[in-house]
């Protein structure tokens, strides 16, 4: 457990940023976004999840970024940004509700927390943050603006406990490297592994191609192989993924050894206008996947959006307000322990502010 303390102590200096640095020269960028949607769900099985119409978060969140120069050449950096659960009026993760103060790797009431340097030779964090697989390979197709966004990929997105490096660009060419501890699969005995994730990335003009890998162990020896690309046309952009699965597990289960991700994803801006649209295959984790979107940014801090999604088999769908810890206890004693929903379709509208 000493890692973890050491980690937990560094993430703890960032936190004591506001109250013991505001005299030193601390620069704060504070800031908040507020996503609200109304839904209208329809699931496949209406036996096992009722049709409803509700309110639901989109991913709210309230939170700084700080720096400091240590010298030249070499900045101390900080953040910190927690989750507004606006349609539950709590401070939790819409989808990740889990009352443990560690779920799934990530602290449900936090969002990032984390500490590093960044300078000439690249950025070193530690603490909570956006992991370096999905930045590479996930990110460029996760585009949407309601809370059915950035399901269709294996990887997660956040995780504590974690060490992050990024290099600097060279040349068009850029690497990143995470070690996350007990955040893998569990092994033999039941403790989780630690995770590695290695990323790299090359970017000429206005495309960029990235490769990346998430080793999450384990007994099962789990590994997510990744590819993505990306190019922006003016206003248009264009993005694409591939994922892979490497691992001791046989059979039509998630994570089996050989099931594949795939997303296409084009998104169009004209002027204050941006239609989105998305195509994904995702086997074991929603299938064949369909994501429609419109934003209209009314102003620098004001958008409107509305979007449609269909999920062929259990992916996102779930309660009404409800979260991951729900939608394994929707029909939980299926095979595959994602619950019996069977997919189906949303139309969702919202706002977002930001400030």
């Amino acid at each position: 457990m000493h890692r973890k303390t050491l980690i937990a102590s560094a993430v703890g200096a960032a936190l004591a940023l506001p109250t013991t640095a505001l005299a030193q020269g601390v620069n704060f960028d504070f800031y908040g976004s507020a996503r609200v949607q109304v839904e209208s769900v329809s699931p496949d099985k209406d036996e096992v999840l009722d049709s409803y119409t509700g309110v639901r978060d989109a991913y709210s969140r309230i939170g700084f970024d700080a720096d400091y120069a240590l010298t030249d050449g070499l900045t101390l950096i900080g953040k910190l940004e927690l989750p507004m659960d606006l349609a539950n009026k709590k401070i939790q993760d819409p989808w990740d509700q889990d009352k443990d103060s560690k779920s799934g790797g990530q602290s449900r009431d936090v969002r990032v927390a984390k500490i590093g340097v960044q300078g000439d030779i690249g950025t070193l964090t530690v603490g909570q943050m956006w992991m370096p697989y999905y930045n590479a390979i996930a990110y460029p197709v996760d585009m949407f603006s309601t809370y059915y966004s950035g399901f269709a990929t294996y990887t997660s997105f956040r995780r504590q406990d974690t060490v992050a490096y990024y290099s600097p660009d060279m040349n068009g060419f850029s690497m990143g490297f995470a070690w996350s501890a007990d955040n893998g699969n569990a092994d033999a005995n039941g403790d989780e592994d630690d995770r590695l994730q290695l990323t790299g990335s090359y970017s000429f003009g206005d495309t960029t191609l990235a490769v990346g890998m998430d080793d999450l162990g384990g007994a099962s020896d789990q590994k997510i192989l990744g590819l993505s690309a990306r190019h922006t046309m003016g206003d248009l952009y264009l993005g694409a993924k591939y994922e892979r699965f490497d691992s001791d597990i046989d059979g039509d289960a998630y994570g089996a050894d050989g099931d594949t991700a795939m997303n296409l994803y084009a998104g169009y801006t004209l002027g204050k206008n941006t239609f989105k649209v998305m195509l994904a295959d995702v086997e074991n984790y929603g299938e064949n996947i369909y994501h429609l979107g419109y934003d209209y940014q009314m102003t620098s801090d004001l958008k409107l959006f509305a979007e449609y999604y269909s999920e062929e088999e259990t992916a996102a769908i779930t309660e009404e307000r409800g979260g991951k810890s729900d939608w394994y206890g929707v029909g939980a004693e299926t095979s595959n322990g994602y619950g019996d929903i069977s997919g189906g379709q949303v139309f969702a509208a919202g706002v977002r502010y930001d400030f």
